[in-house]
């Protein structure tokens, strides 16, 4: 079977609609279309960044949306697995999970703990991950020793 694709010429089709075709030598210039519509606005056509214009035209100007996905988590997960650094996983109600990444995935935690055994946190429940090497150390204050009376508050009995 023998099946023929129907199409215009393209040709003809100009002809019919009084445009030259090219390569005819002298090539007319079309005139521009005015500024403004007939309503007072900007016309999108002449001016592609106007408010008015639809979205379909695109403007050179336009920002470019950010990636939906960085990667920057793949790889902060990555780089403490491979270098087995020990995190502290702070969870929404403020316990604390102490242990190294073994791995991870869209929604949950793999962490391998120390005399105790490995346990699978889901992300949602997180509140905050850091390296356990940047936990803040708790220093005793002086004040928690034995209190002495400074040398200002002893009372020294007067004798007239």
């Amino acid at each position: 079977m023998n099946r023929k694709l129907i199409r215009p010429n393209l040709s003809e089709l100009k002809d019919k609609l009084g445009i030259p075709a090219k390569g005819g030598g002298g090539e007319a210039m079309t005139a521009l279309p005015p500024a403004t519509t007939s309503s007072g606005e900007p016309n999108p056509a002449v001016n592609p960044s106007a408010a008015t214009a639809p979205q379909g035209l695109g403007s050179p100007r336009r920002k470019i949306a950010p990636p939906e996905q960085t990667n920057a988590e793949s790889f902060y997960y990555l780089k403490q697995m491979q270098s087995k650094t020990p995190m502290v996983i702070v969870l929404q109600d403020d316990e604390k999970v102490r242990g190294v990444i073994e791995w991870y995935d869209k929604h949950c935690l793999k962490i391998n703990r120390v005399k105790e055994p490995n346990v699978l946190v889901p992300k949602h429940n997180i509140k905050y991950i850091y390296k356990q090497e940047e936990e803040p150390r708790i220093r005793r204050s002086r004040s928690s020793k034995k209190e002495e009376p400074l040398a200002a508050e002893v009372e020294i009995p007067v004798y007239d």
